[in-house]
């Protein structure tokens, strides 16, 4: 079955696809290597494009999730080799001093041209969908530590608001830069807000200092005529209606200890598209049978309109490649 960007573009728009749609932004290194083979090289923008291309189209996606250049924010190193690692690890930004002295990278200054370059690599009617360097709230956390950060919004909240705005304008800069290329279907926001149980930070604040900029970062994608996917994780009940007033087209990111994606798809269905959501503790713990069946169930339940199949976060390094696949037979990928 060829790759179709329509197909996928029929989601992100909650019209009828013609067949199962898969979705997914992230798929670990052994399934990269498998898929690419001798080709797997990573070690320019452009190769690490084309191995992704490979990869997406390997397993049978519409679209392969890129970064659109080097831009970045550059929080101190943490311990390597940790798969996770505290929120206050990294403290660059402390004061009124530091944000001054920070390294900030210029968006506008940085190198996409890897977007016009791999136009000619993509096979059938692929296209690539821009990803970030992290979001507005993660990297203001990565660059000032999580608590350095609640204490912050009581010492010097203005600081916050321009530690806010450094952050933000360079992501709106980022995504208009990379939204003008042909090679790109659609961009995703990735940017976690929450726990299982609430937002990262009180609803106020979340209205004040994080939501003016992904809705200025949707308006700027929206401007280039292309698709907004929004990728969170956490509990997004008690702002509900501020996801809806933002306008992004799509998603991503369920677990089940929060809401099982089947009653997200309800909730959501008629204000945008539901991407992936088949909870990763589920498919590591479920059979392969289990697994089929809630794959099935689900495609069923959505009728390939407003949802796209996939994990509800990533295919980590510890998830066993047969329950991934199992995930892709239901789509006909495999």
């Amino acid at each position: 079955m060829k790759a179709d960007f329509n197909q996928f573009l029929k989601i992100l728009r909650r019209e009828q696809a013609d067949r199962p749609v898969l979705f997914e932004m992230l798929l670990n290194d052994r399934l990269w290597r498998a898929a690419c083979g001798s080709k797997y090289d990573v070690s320019s923008p452009l190769a690490a494009m084309c191995s992704a291309v490979r990869t997406f189209w390997y397993y049978g996606y519409d679209c392969a999730i890129v970064r659109g250049s080097g831009y970045w924010f550059n929080a101190p190193a943490t311990e390597a080799g940790k798969e996770s690692v505290s929120l206050n690890a990294s403290a660059a930004i402390t004061d009124r001093q530091s944000l001054a002295a920070y390294p900030w990278m210029d968006a506008d200054k940085c190198d996409y041209s890897a977007l016009d370059a791999i136009a000619d690599d993509l096979p059938d009617n692929m296209k690539t969908v821009v990803m970030g360097p992290g979001g507005v709230l993660e990297n203001v956390i990565s660059l000032a530590g999580f608590d350095n950060l609640c204490l912050l919004l009581y010492d010097d909240p203005q600081l916050v608001w321009d530690l806010f705005e450094k952050v933000g304008s360079g992501l709106v800069k980022y995504y208009e830069r990379s939204a003008e290329h042909e090679s790109v279907g659609a961009l995703i926001s990735n940017d976690d807000w929450g726990f299982n149980t609430q937002t990262m930070l009180s609803v106020g604040d979340m209205r004040k200092f994080v939501f003016p900029w992904h809705k200025k970062i949707v308006e700027t994608i929206r401007r280039k005529g292309k698709p907004a996917i929004l990728h969170s994780c956490g509990n997004y009940s008690m702002i509900l209606n501020d996801l809806f007033a933002l306008g992004y087209d799509a998603r991503h990111s369920y677990e089940d200890k929060i809401m099982p994606v089947e009653q997200a798809y309800d909730q959501l269905k008629g204000h945008m598209a539901v991407l992936g959501g088949i909870d990763v503790d589920f498919l590591i713990r479920s059979p392969e049978s289990e697994i089929v069946r809630r794959c099935k169930n689900i495609l069923e339940k959505t009728a390939n309109c407003g949802y796209a199949l996939g994990t509800g976060n990533s295919v980590p390094a510890y998830m066993a490649d047969e329950k991934y696949f199992a995930l892709l037979k239901c789509a006909g990928k495999r």
